[in-house]
């Protein structure tokens, strides 16, 4: 098995395996990863065989000594399909070390996937990690909901939907993200006084990429934005990137009829909605006010981990 550097002539190849794959998603397809290149010194690894047949790849990018698995992303760990073994990945974290030492790597931070973003069984990764002697680092709260047999809304979420149906919000599909970004900058600056992650600018370039896998789902008083929530569609999940609501949004619970469209909607093509994490200061604190917002959709904890590796 060998290790070699991503460069841009192999971006078809890429493409093509985490499409494949049993545990990638959207986000490691390089039109979706690149689109911040100028951000991060990518030192992204391809593995081969000795048949020349790729067997699994690893965002990552670089900062200083250290190897990130990657820095722009919120996970990023070994995506490989079904045809990995426990065994290989262990043959496999052989050949990754080496490669990340060849250069210049002093340690990794290593971030897998969380289990519901897997298509199939996929934690080889977890067991190598134990027995090349990672060690647990931060861990990440995150929420989700399970979309086949969904908890009930809290009582006042339940209301939020009758109230919003009562006012004749519809939610429908929209590709208007700068009126949805609108209302977040707006929510952003007044309370936290911050952009958000991603600009529109940049949300419309991502979306004209991906336009089935990134989607805007709008609650809508007739023709004028209410609330939205930017949904990524990473089978078997629906992750939640952004939900914003305007003043008059929340008035009428806006939010609370988009997170039952969605739940209700799709439980019979999908396992989870997640929403995202909750934990601040690299997972030592809990924003508990965040986390119980969500836990009123019925979503419960899912972490996100990541272990340092040293090389």
């Amino acid at each position: 098995m060998r290790g070699e550097l991503y460069r841009n002539s192999l971006q078809e190849p890429w493409n093509a395996f985490v499409s494949r794959s049993k545990n990638g998603t959207f986000l490691y397809d390089r039109n979706y990863m690149d689109y911040h290149a100028d951000r991060f010194t990518d030192c992204s690894v391809i593995f081969y065989n000795d048949d020349d047949r790729i067997i699994g790849l690893l965002p990552a990018s670089r900062h200083g000594r250290t190897i990130v698995s990657h820095g722009g992303l919120t996970y990023g760990g070994v995506v490989c399909d079904t045809a990995m073994k426990a065994g290989v990945m262990l043959t496999l974290f052989d050949s990754m070390l080496e490669t990340l030492r060849r250069e210049g790597g002093e340690e990794l931070i290593y971030k897998p996937s969380p289990h519901i973003f897997h298509r199939y069984p996929s934690e080889e990764d977890l067991y190598a990690l134990y027995r090349f002697g990672a060690r647990l680092v931060r861990r990440d709260a995150s929420s989700a909901v399970c979309l086949q047999r969904p908890v009930p809304f809290a009582k006042g979420k339940r209301e939020g939907v009758r109230k919003a149906r009562r006012a004749g919000v519809e939610v429908r599909r929209s590709d208007d993200f700068s009126s949805f970004f609108a209302i977040g900058q707006r929510i952003m600056r007044d309370k936290y006084n911050k952009e958000p992650v991603h600009s529109v600018e940049e949300m419309k370039l991502l979306h004209g990429r991906f336009p089935g896998t990134i989607l805007l789902h709008g609650a809508f008083d007739g023709t004028r934005m209410l609330a939205g929530a930017i949904v990524y569609v990473c089978p078997p999940t629906l992750h939640l990137q952004y939900m914003y609501s305007s003043p008059d949004g929340q008035n009428v619970g806006a939010l609370d009829l988009i997170l039952e469209h969605i739940i209700s909607g799709h439980g019979t093509d999908f396992s989870y909605l997640s929403f995202g994490v909750s934990t601040e200061d690299e997972g030592r604190y809990l924003n508990e006010g965040l986390i119980h917002q969500k836990e009123l959709f019925g979503a419960r904890t899912v972490v996100h981990d990541f272990y340092q590796l040293e090389l």
